[in-house]
C-alpha cells in the first residue's frame, strides 16, 4: 500500500511539498481545506503554491494522482504475489489496514475513499478520478483470483471479476470504518473473514 517519502519538508521541493497538500487534504477534507493551511503544510506562500500546482482543486487532482499512483504500485506487487491467494489477499488488506490506521492524530482511512466521494457529486472531474481509481482497484485485484482460478485453486466456473468486486468493496468498509473510529483488530477481523468466504 502507498507509504509516504520520509524525511522533513523542504520548502519548494515539489515532490515533498505534494504529499504534505495530500496529508492536508486527507485529514481535512477537499472543502474544509483552506489555502492557508495548504500553504503552511507545504512551507510555501501562496503564490509560490500557485504557480508550482494551480488552483486548490488542481492541488487536490495532483495528490489523488500522487496516492492513486502509489496505490497501483501495490496493485502490481499484489498482481506478481506467487504466494497462494489467501495469503496474497490477506497481505493486501494487512497492508491497507496499517495505512488506514497510520494517521498522525488517529485512523484516516483511504484518501481516495474519504476524501472524494463527497466532492464526486458535485464535481466531474473529482467524479471521473474516483471511478477511475475504483476500476483500477477492481481490475488489479481481479488479477490474483484469475491466477488462483487458473491454477484450480478457484472452481472453473469462479467469476473472477465479481469476487474481486468483493473484496474492492471490504477493502472500502475498512477504509471507512477505520475512519469511524473501529479497532485495528476488528478491523483484521473483518478481513479475515472476508478471505474465508472468497477463497
Amino acid at each position: 500500500m502507498p507509504e509516504k517519502p520520509r524525511g522533513r519538508p523542504r520548502a519548494y521541493d515539489p515532490d515533498v511539498a505534494l504529499w504534505q497538500a495530500l496529508e492536508t487534504f486527507w485529514a481535512n477534507g477537499f472543502s474544509r481545506t483552506s489555502l492557508d493551511a495548504l500553504a503552511a503544510a507545504t512551507g510555501m506562500n501562496r503564490p509560490s503554491l500557485y504557480a508550482a500546482f494551480g488552483d486548490k482543486k488542481s492541488l487536490y487532482l495532483k495528490s489523488f494522482e500522487c496516492f492513486a499512483g502509489q496505490l497501483r504500485a501495490a496493485l502490481a506487487r499484489t498482481a506478481e504475489s506467487d504466494a497462494p491467494l489467501d495469503t496474497t489477499l490477506r497481505n493486501f488488506f494487512h497492508d491497507a489496514i496499517e495505512i488506514y490506521m497510520s494517521g498522525p492524530d488517529g485512523p484516516r482511512g483511504c484518501f481516495i475513499i474519504c476524501t472524494a466521494p463527497v466532492e464526486a457529486a458535485m464535481d466531474a472531474d473529482i467524479r471521473a478520478a474516483l471511478k477511475t481509481a475504483l476500476e483500477e482497484i477492481d481490475e488489479g485485484l481481479e488479477i490474483p483470483f484469475a491466477k488462483a482460478k487458473a491454477d484450480g485453486y478457484l472452481p472453473p466456473d469462479a467469476d473472477t471479476a465479481a469476487l474481486a468486486r468483493i473484496a474492492a468493496s471490504v477493502l472500502h468498509s475498512l477504509a471507512v470504518r477505520a475512519r469511524a473510529g473501529e479497532t485495528k483488530e476488528a478491523l483484521h477481523a473483518l478481513a479475515r473473514q472476508t478471505v474465508q468466504t472468497l477463497c
